[in-house]
């Protein structure tokens, strides 16, 4: 799997863009934090060889006060960075949270009989809490270590091309290498991530089973699941951190090979009377300042096995699409509706019919009761009126309308249902009445 940064910004893309105010404001103190961070060193370089020179103690001080006041501004620069990033971050996944909620919501009985609230739970709060974190942190850090990278090559080539070519060099293999690592623990990251999603499915059967669990005496056997799940999460983390310690690993290599090419090419320089002690000090500084965003880059590419999972999973999960879908369609109006069933055929799996070549009608006001077993259809009949399912063959008519030719909104406004489940929502008297509807 190779996931592109276009993936990323797809989730998000359409919630960033109202933002695009603090998004400017942001980079431009991106900028300036890099800048003031390159800058620094130059002053510290011109206080070393300024006291080597032997000059007035007034120019030393006057320097160090300079180095001290850009440090300072570089600093609350940094945290203002932060602090707009996170802002930025967590507005966006908000809305992304209430857009997948909304999404779930609006798909089709037979989703949500193939995922458990506990797994939707987990892709629509947990992944995106993950992405949340990519955008506050990781793309935030990535792009300002970037610009770090580029700016400390600049400088190193206005000091002396030859360094500043070798140190391109090395950074460009460093950057490829990282590349080509970015994306060997996703696979494990996904499993862990589908594995947590399973385990809190489980633990929301579970809790809502707890009498019927009880009163059977299936206690034991639920522990025993629950170490079942653990265990499975447990697997795909030791692989997922066995591949981020081969990144580790790989970078901790790549950078003790920068450390020696600076020493070495510092120490060639100074011996050749092509740098004074200051140059050779701004150089090995510049060096160090390198490691800093190989070794972000490093932490942040771990991070980014667990995000590609993520993303790969919402991604999925905004790509399933409403089998059930009319709005455009005949509008039913408001007086007696006549029913009738012609030769419906119906199955929630595609291979046990519960319903099988049924017909019937029901005039318009009149009642109809039905009698039979469990599993007999009879809920199944009202979960079709109200287009929950589609038939699969034969056809189901309103007033001698085919249904799927009505417009859904129409169908529910006009039609009734009162289940044989009590469902008590988290809200007012007022609002469990009218099921939150505002104009009753």
């Amino acid at each position: 799997m190779n996931l592109s940064f276009k993936s990323y910004w797809n989730l998000l893309s359409d919630h960033i863009r109202p933002q695009k105010g603090r998004f400017v404001l942001l980079a431009l103190m991106l900028f300036g934090s890099i800048s003031l961070r390159i800058f620094a060193p130059q002053i510290m370089r011109r206080f070393i060889d300024s006291a080597l020179a032997g000059e007035a103690l007034q120019t030393l001080t006057w320097t160090a006060i300079a180095f001290i006041g850009i440090a300072l501004i570089q600093q609350v620069v940094a945290i203002s960075v932060t602090y707009l990033g996170e802002n930025v971050a967590w507005t966006a996944t908000n809305a992304l949270r209430a857009e997948l909620a909304e999404h779930a919501l609006h798909l089709d009985m037979k989703f949500h009989n193939d995922h458990t609230p506990g797994e939707l739970i987990e892709r629509i709060d947990g992944d995106v809490t993950e992405l949340a974190t990519f955008f506050s942190q990781f793309a935030l850090n990535l792009i300002a270590n970037g610009l770090l990278l580029v700016g400390i090559l600049i400088a190193l080539f206005i000091e002396d091309w030859r360094a500043g070519l070798a140190f391109t060099v090395y950074s460009v293999l460093t950057i490829t290498i990282l590349g080509r690592l970015k994306d060997i623990a996703v696979p494990h990251q996904k499993a862990r991530r589908e594995a947590e999603a399973n385990l809190y499915g489980f633990i929301e059967e579970q809790l809502s089973g707890t009498e019927d669990i009880r009163s059977s005496g299936a206690v034991d056997f639920s522990i025993r699941e629950l170490f079942r799940h653990q265990g499975i999460i447990l697997g795909h983390n030791r692989k997922a951190h066995f591949k981020r310690w081969i990144i580790e690993n790989a970078m901790g290599f790549a950078l003790t090979t920068g450390t020696l090419l600076a020493i070495s090419s510092g120490y060639w320089l100074f011996s050749a009377g092509l740098a004074t002690i200051g140059t050779v000090y701004l150089f090995v500084h510049y060096i160090s300042l390198l490691e800093e965003p190989f070794w972000a880059m490093t932490h942040e590419i771990e991070s980014f096995q667990t995000i590609g999972a993520c993303v790969e999973r919402l991604t999925e999960f905004r790509n399933f699409k409403k089998e059930v879908v009319n709005e455009t369609g005949l509008e039913i109006k408001t007086r007696p509706l006549a029913l009738s069933f012609d030769d419906v055929t119906f199955s929630y799996n595609g291979n046990d019919s519960v319903l099988t070549r049924l017909s019937f009608d029901l005039k318009a006001g009149s009642v109809l009761g039905l009698l039979g077993r469990t599993g007999s259809g009879k809920t199944t009949l009202g979960r079709l009126i109200f287009r929950l399912y589609d038939v699969e063959s034969g056809s189901i008519k309103i007033n001698n309308a085919d249904l799927r030719e009505a417009q859904l909104r129409s169908v529910r406004r006009n039609i009734a249902i009162v289940t044989q489940d009590v469902q008590l929502f988290r809200a007012s008297i007022r609002d469990n009445l009218t099921f939150f509807d505002r104009s009753i």
